[in-house]
């Protein structure tokens, strides 16, 4: 093959949609059933459309462990853009997560789960129970510590240095916890057919968790998963659920979306920091420490594909360089991505391809191993351009996100 592929051929590599409603947990549904009906349906869940919010993740992943039937409305995060007003109507403060359970509406995600365990039983234990009060003091511990090591500027080498042991002495409190259970989750769940999950335990930390490792080995080189071996597998045994994959972001995602949500991160200068955070901006990423679970890349490769021809037309509309080379670069790094063949075209446009490489979000817009090989691909043919032009992504917000474009998901 010595041309690039056509839309019309690439199409024909294209994979089946995947049932949103009862099928593995994914960013896109709008409506979840378990195989029940929509009459059965009483909860719906307020979300942030990016799939970007912690708190709301937690909420996703309860409903989804439970397998409880709901409607999903998606609502814009503040470092995005305008909260909707209709839903400011409903919840004045714009708070998400929210619920509403026959036609009330809850707000804060600890309280939406003690009233979801109401109404549907608990998940592991209850979040309330007294076993889980140090688990959730724990949690904040963890939070602060990391804050404050990742937000917080040092100004000299002893404050850096005595941020990160803080963090270091409370993270090794979890691992600890963990070193001694026998199903290598903190709060362990049977479900109906048996099968060890994780608890509501297991669901307060594991947002923030997946927060902490993609920000840490990014601004400070700092590798969460090499460190804690518990850790480690117990953030393998979520990845091996396909609830949890649905909800999980990726490392360059996170690195770029929690600066305006946390108020900046500051970075840790090394050569592990500079090397880590080069593989992820390049789209190479980092292996098993973003994701430790065997996949089909041909597969998700495909996903991708079908991700991208789904919004073609408004990845061409949105992108603020010239429109036909973009549109030919874009067909070249698909056509690597597919067939492996690198094929440079006639008017190669790096500085496009970067532009779209870096606001592919996960898991808004396809699962993390789709983003991977996808800028992957963008990058090796960007790579073959003259035109190393960067272009910087907003760092005191993310309004170049805008979701109008891409409502129908």
């Amino acid at each position: 093959m010595n041309e690039i592929l056509t839309w019309n051929d690439l199409n024909k590599f294209q994979v089946e949609d995947l049932d949103r409603v009862n099928g593995i947990n994914n960013s896109y549904a709008n409506l979840r059933l378990f195989g029940n009906t929509e009459n059965d349906v009483i909860v719906t869940l307020y979300r942030d459309r990016h799939s970007w919010c912690p708190y709301c993740q937690k909420i996703w992943l309860w409903l989804e462990y439970k397998r409880i039937p709901y409607r999903v409305k998606k609502i814009n995060m503040f470092c995005y853009g305008q909260k909707e007003s209709w839903f400011l109507d409903k919840v004045r403060s714009g708070k998400l997560p929210a619920i509403e359970f026959k036609g009330q509406v809850i707000t804060e995600s600890d309280e939406i789960i003690a009233f979801l365990e109401n109404a549907f039983g608990s998940l592991g234990s209850f979040i309330t129970s007294s076993n889980l009060i140090k688990i959730r003091e724990l949690e904040r511990e963890i939070f602060r510590s990391w804050c404050n090591w990742l937000c917080r500027e040092s100004f000299n080498f002893i404050d850096n240095s005595f941020r990160k042991k803080r963090f270091k002495e409370s993270i090794s409190k979890l691992d600890e916890i963990l070193s001694r259970s026998k199903s290598g989750f903190v709060d362990p769940s049977v479900s109906n057919t048996g099968e060890i999950g994780p608890g509501v335990g297991d669901i307060i930390f594991i947002p923030y968790m997946e927060r902490m490792n993609a920000s840490l080995i990014y601004y400070k080189g700092f590798n969460l998963r090499s460190n804690y071996l518990h850790i480690d597998n117990w953030l393998t045994l979520f990845e091996g659920t396909s609830v949890y994959g649905g909800t999980q972001g990726d490392f360059h995602t996170h690195a770029h979306d929690l600066p305006p949500q946390m108020g900046g991160c500051h970075k840790e200068i090394n050569e592990k920091q500079i090397a880590f955070s080069d593989s992820i901006d390049t789209g190479e990423g980092l292996g098993n420490y973003e994701l430790n679970k065997n996949y089909d890349s041909k597969y998700f490769a495909k996903i991708a594909l079908k991700r991208v021809i789904k919004h073609k037309e408004n990845l061409i509309k949105v992108n603020p360089y010239d429109k036909e080379s973009f549109e030919e670069s874009l067909r070249s790094a698909l056509t690597h991505m597919i067939t492996g063949e690198v094929i440079i075209p006639e008017k190669l446009s790096g500085k496009s391809l970067r532009y779209l490489k870096n606001r592919i979000s996960v898991p808004r817009d396809m699962p993390i191993i789709s983003a991977r090989l996808l800028r992957q691909s963008l990058n090796k043919i960007e790579s073959k351009s003259d035109d190393n032009e960067l272009e910087a992504i907003p760092l005191n917000h993310r309004y170049d996100q805008d979701p109008r474009n891409f409502n129908s998901n």
